[in-house]
């Protein structure tokens, strides 16, 4: 073995101490004022280290991280040393660290436990949709997966878990919250490994549904009906159906976001007041047409001071909480069960709706990415915040009018002009 590093005191380092090791001589072996290591010639890299309370146990002791490690092995039989000390040097060879694993293997817990402190010290800090994801992993990994041992979850267990979810984008949005989880477990050095990598997703195609003209007062019928339960989902639905943004952002809409009937949607997430960000981190605004107004109770008539000082969500629930994409979705499961619908309809697929119809009437696909904030990007994008903002208007209202028109059974509205610049 190579010299060891100064001592503290600046003494020089103690000479390597090498020899066969024996038995007889591990027996015999006498404790010193300060503790050292006896290397064993006959097997690479186990120590017998002595304590000057007399206490002895074996080390294996490889690099790794560009350092020395020092495994304990205890106080066994040589032959046994030897044997482990064989088993260290093959798993580093392998890429694994032992003692890493180990220390994973004391602090990882549960994982329950671990998923408890994946949420609280980064998910629920720097993940917008934290909610949905723990949601899926307490509904199809904890009961299997929660008073295991996270570093005993293997990738046969993943498999198996994700295997018993009947539908496929569930399946590849649980195994991404799990892999999430572990991911960070890695990181943080509680666990070693990330069982989910490997495990194939279902193939799944992008989602083209959207609500035909027939079904749209079916739908509209049903959100009336929703209303008597569930008030905040209800109003909810309907302004996703006419407003066309993202099912998160309507959900936690805010009265204090809301001037002169644009709606401005703050880039960045303010967990104060529950706001979760836009999902590209830009500013956005949005003009709230007359049905939509209808809908939040308000209408021209009312002074535009009423709002003046107004805080808190629209569309709050009964414990004054705001609706959520989990409760929107239920409601929208429960809505297709009841009509019968077989290929189900989720929120996002009121927000294609709403974009389709922007095309449909001939406003075309700039005009759609531009009022459902799909952007890339720029400069560009802070002058035309504004100066789009009258044809934003009048696409929005048109395409608001038309929905609404066959929400009601009175057919396409027919005074719909598509804008050109």
């Amino acid at each position: 073995m190579p010299a060891g590093r100064p001592k503290k005191n600046g003494a020089a380092p103690r000479a390597p101490n090498k020899r066969v090791l024996t038995e007889l001589f591990i027996r015999k072996v006498k404790p010193e004022p300060s503790a050292f290591s006896v290397w064993d010639a006959k097997e690479p890299g186990l120590a017998l280290r002595v304590q000057p309370t007399g206490r002895k146990a074996f080390k294996a002791v490889y690099s790794a991280r560009g350092r020395a490690w020092w495994y304990h092995i205890g106080t066994i039989g040589l032959a046994d040393a030897r044997k482990m000390a064989q088993q260290v040097r093959l798993d580093v060879a392998h890429g694994r660290h032992p003692v890493v694993e180990r220390r994973a293997e004391r602090s990882a817990g549960t994982f329950a436990e671990l998923h408890e402190r994946y949420l609280t010290e980064y998910a629920k800090k720097k993940n917008r949709s934290w909610k949905q994801a723990a949601a899926l992993v307490a509904r199809h990994l904890l009961p299997q997966w929660g008073k295991l041992s996270a570093g005993a979850i293997m990738r046969k267990d993943v498999r198996a878990a994700v295997g018993r979810i009947a539908s496929p984008t569930t399946a590849n949005q649980t195994l991404a919250a799990a892999s999430a989880i572990f991911t960070w477990g890695v990181a943080q050095e509680v666990v070693t490994v990330n069982p989910c990598r490997g495990v194939e997703r279902n193939e799944t195609r992008s989602r083209e549904r959207i609500l035909s003209d027939a079904e749209i007062p079916a739908f509209w019928a049903a959100f009336e009906t929703l209303f008597i339960v569930n008030e905040a989902s209800s109003l909810a639905l309907k302004a996703l159906l006419l407003l066309g943004q993202r099912p998160g952002e309507v959900a936690h809409m805010r009265w204090e976001h809301i001037s002169d009937w644009w709606w401005t949607l703050p880039g960045a997430p303010d967990p104060k007041i529950g706001w979760p960000g836009t999902k590209n981190g830009q500013t956005h605004r949005v003009w709230l047409p007359e049905a939509v107004r209808t809908i939040m109770k308000l209408d021209d008539g009312v002074q535009k001071t009423t709002l003046a000082g107004a805080t808190g969500f629209v569309f709050t629930g009964a414990r004054g909480g705001s609706a959520s994409v989990l409760s929107l979705a239920a409601a929208m499961r429960d809505i297709c069960q009841r009509l019968g619908v077989d290929d189900k309809v989720t929120p996002h697929d009121l927000r294609r709706t709403h974009g389709s119809t922007i095309t449909r009437l001939g406003f075309g696909r700039d005009a759609m990415n531009r009022i459902q904030n799909h952007r890339e990007g720029g400069i560009a994008d802070t002058y035309d915040r504004y100066q789009y903002a009258v044809e934003n208007k009048r696409v929005m209202e048109a395409v608001a009018n038309h929905i609404l028109a066959l929400a009601e059974g009175r057919g396409e509205t027919t005074n719909v002009v598509a804008i050109t610049r």
